[in-house]
C-alpha cells in the first residue's frame, strides 16, 4: 500500500524590525545652532528610514536648552515616556555631550533603559550602552562632558564679573516700573504711579496684606495681568533699582550642573552703580522703607494690623522648637471640649507654629492650649477677678509719617524741591520756590488770571495775598525784565538766573530784594499800578475767593 504524506505549507518567517528613533539637542540660539539641529533631524529621518531592519519611531530635538538637567529637556522626557511605553527599541544620538552632561544623569538613563532592554548608540564615540565595555567607556567620556560644561560655565561667569566691575549689568533684566529702550532703563509712567503707591501705603503704616487687598479690590495687576501678592509687594519694596541706582550680582548660581540660584549674602562681590537711569523712589525714601521694614520684621505678627491678633500674640513660646505659638479657631466637633467653646460653638485654641504650618521634620511634641485655661492662667497669675485684654493690651497707631519727617529730612526734601522740581525741563518756573514774602516768610506762588491782554502770571504771597500780608504781586514779564537787568542780559534767562540768583524778597508793596549767589543784595522797584479797566465789586470778591489759602 502506497505511503502519502501530506506536505504542510510553510511560510518564511519575516525578522522583527527595529523601532529605532534619535534624539538631538542643541543649547544657543544662534543661526549655526539652528542649522545644526536642521541638519541632525535630516540626517537621522533618512539614516533610519533607509535601514531594511529599522522603523522610523521619530526624531526628538530639544532647542536652545542645556543638557545638565533632565526636568528642562521636554522632548528628552517624551522620549523617555515613549520608551517606557515600549515605542523605541533602539535610540540614536550624536555624542555623550548631546544626551547629557551630566554623568548622573546619563548613567541612571543609560541604566534604566538598559533594565528594558533598549539600546542606546552614541555615534561619535562609537559606544553601544548593551555591549560589555560600554558603561565603563561612558563613565569616562561623560565626566569629560560634565568638566566641559562646567569649564564653560567658569568662563561665562568670569565674562559676567568683568562686565560687573564695569557697571554694565548681564543683560536686560525684567523689573516693573521700568522697560529697556536700547540699554538704558526707562520709566512706564502707569507703572511708575503703581510703585510710587506701594511705596506711599508703607509709609502710610499700611502692611503689604493690605495694599494686596486694597490692589484686588481695585482690579490693579502686575504687567503679565497677574494678582499683587505678598511676594511681589515685598520684591517692589527692597529693589534698590528704584532710586535710580543698580546693585550687580544680587544673586549666583552656585553649582554650573544644578544650575540652582542662590542669593548673595556675601559669598561673592557686588558692584553698586550709581545713577544709572532715572529714579522713580529717592534714596531717603527708599532707606527709610528699609529700616521700618527691618523693625516690623522684629515686631512680627504685632507690626501687622491686618492680622486677626490677640492680646497673647507672640508672648507664647515654644519650650520645645522655640516658635511661637499661633492662634488656631475651628468648629467644636467633640463633646469633651465644649467646655471651651464660645456662644458660637467655636473652639479657640493656641498651636505651636511649626505644628500649624506643617514644616518638614519631626512634628513638634507641644499640645495646644485652649484659649480659655490660657486666660484662667492669666487671672491666676495676675491676681485678678477676671481677664480682661484691655490690661495687657496697647493700641498701636503708625507714626511712620511723622518718623520721617526729621528735620534733617526736611532740609534735604527742601534741597530737592530747590535743585530738582525748579530746574529747567519746562514743569517749573525759574522763580518757583525763589521768591519769599518780606512780610509773612511764606513763598510766593504763581497764579495765571485774564486780562484785557489776555491771560497773564502773576506772583502773589501764598499765605493770602493781598488780603493778609497787603503786599502787592507783580506781573511775571515785568519780574522777568528786572532780573534780566540786574544780570546785565538783554534778556531773561532761566539757567542763569538758576545760577546767579539764590532768592528774591518782596519786601514792600512796589520793592524787591535779589540775593544772589556770591552773597551781595540789590533792590528794584516794580509797578503796583493796575493795568485796564477798574474791576467791580464782583470781580474783586471773586479774585479775593481765588487766592485763599487751602
Amino acid at each position: 500500500m502506497k505511503t502519502v504524506k501530506k506536505i504542510e505549507v510553510t511560510r518564511p518567517v519575516l525578522p522583527t524590525r527595529k523601532k529605532v528613533a534619535a534624539y538631538a539637542r542643541v543649547s544657543m540660539e544662534t543661526d549655526r545652532m539652528m542649522h545644526s539641529i536642521s541638519t541632525q533631524v535630516s540626517y537621522y529621518n533618512e539614516l533610519i528610514q533607509s535601514n531594511p531592519e529599522w522603523e522610523f519611531a521619530g526624531v526628538y530635538a530639544d532647542n536652545f536648552i542645556s543638557g545638565t538637567a533632565i526636568d528642562r529637556r521636554p522632548e528628552f522626557k517624551r522620549l523617555l515616556d515613549d520608551c517606557e511605553a515600549g515605542k523605541i527599541d533602539i535610540v540614536l544620538t550624536k555624542s555623550i555631550s548631546r544626551f547629557a552632561r551630566n554623568t548622573v544623569d546619563l548613567l541612571e538613563t543609560v541604566r534604566h533603559l538598559k533594565e528594558l532592554g533598549i539600546e542606546v548608540q552614541f555615534e561619535k564615540e562609537h559606544i553601544n550602552s548593551l555591549s560589555d565595555d560600554g558603561e565603563l567607556m561612558l563613565s569616562l567620556l561623560a565626566s569629560f562632558a560634565q568638566e566641559e560644561s562646567r569649564s564653560i560655565s567658569e568662563n561665562a561667569r568670569w565674562a559676567i564679573q568683568k562686565r560687573f566691575e564695569k557697571g554694565i549689568p548681564n543683560g536686560h533684566f525684567r523689573v516693573y516700573g521700568y522697560r529697556w529702550e536700547d540699554d538704558q532703563l526707562v520709566p512706564v509712567p502707569e507703572e511708575a504711579a503703581i510703585v510710587k503707591r506701594i511705596y506711599q501705603n508703607f509709609l502710610d503704616g499700611k502692611s503689604r496684606l493690605e495694599t494686596e487687598r486694597e490692589f484686588a479690590a481695585e482690579g490693579i495687576t502686575t504687567r503679565d495681568g497677574c494678582r499683587w501678592v505678598d511676594s511681589n509687594i515685598k520684591s517692589v519694596l527692597s529693589n534698590i533699582t528704584y532710586t535710580g541706582n543698580m546693585l550687580l550680582q544680587k544673586e549666583f548660581i552656585e553649582d554650573p550642573i544644578t544650575k540652582k540660584r542662590r542669593k548673595n549674602k556675601g559669598q561673592l562681590p557686588q558692584y553698586f552703580v550709581e545713577n544709572t537711569h532715572e529714579p522713580i523712589i529717592d534714596m531717603e525714601t527708599f532707606q527709610y522703607v528699609q529700616d521700618e521694614m527691618a523693625r516690623r520684621r522684629e515686631l512680627g505678627a504685632l507690626a501687622n494690623k491686618s492680622l486677626n491678633i490677640t492680646c497673647f500674640t507672640g508672648k507664647i513660646k515654644c519650650s520645645f522648637c522655640g516658635k511661637s505659638f499661633m492662634h488656631n479657631t475651628r468648629k467644636n466637633r467633640a463633646q469633651f471640649t465644649t467646655t471651651y467653646t464660645d456662644e458660637d460653638g467655636m473652639y479657640t485654641t493656641w498651636v505651636c507654629g511649626s505644628r500649624k504650618q506643617k514644616q518638614k521634620g519631626d512634628p513638634c511634641k507641644a499640645k495646644e492650649i485652649p484659649d480659655k485655661i490660657l486666660k484662667a492662667c492669666c487671672v491666676e497669675v495676675l491676681g485678678i477677678d477676671e481677664f480682661d485684654d484691655e490690661e495687657v493690651t496697647k493700641e498701636w497707631k503708625s507714626t511712620a509719617k511723622q518718623d520721617c519727617w526729621t528735620d534733617e529730612y526736611k532740609d534735604r526734601q527742601r534741597e530737592w524741591v530747590r535743585n530738582y522740581m525748579a530746574k529747567g525741563d519746562g514743569r517749573f518756573s525759574p522763580f518757583t520756590t525763589r521768591i519769599k514774602c518780606g512780610c509773612c516768610g511764606g513763598s510766593c506762588r504763581r497764579q495765571v488770571q485774564g486780562s484785557s491782554d489776555g491771560k497773564i502770571a502773576y506772583w502773589r504771597c501764598s499765605g493770602g495775598g493781598a488780603t493778609n500780608c497787603g503786599i502787592k504781586g507783580i506781573r511775571e514779564p515785568e519780574l522777568m525784565e528786572i532780573a534780566a537787568g540786574l544780570m546785565d542780559l538783554p534778556e531773561f534767562d532761566g539757567d542763569a538766573f538758576r545760577e546767579q540768583v539764590d532768592h528774591i524778597t518782596m519786601v514792600k508793596s512796589g520793592l524787591l530784594e535779589f540775593t544772589f549767589a556770591d552773597g551781595h543784595t540789590e533792590e528794584a522797584e516794580y509797578s503796583t499800578k493796575r493795568k485796564g479797566k477798574p474791576w467791580t465789586e464782583e470781580q474783586r470778591a471773586k479774585f479775593k475767593e481765588s487766592i485763599k489759602g487751602p
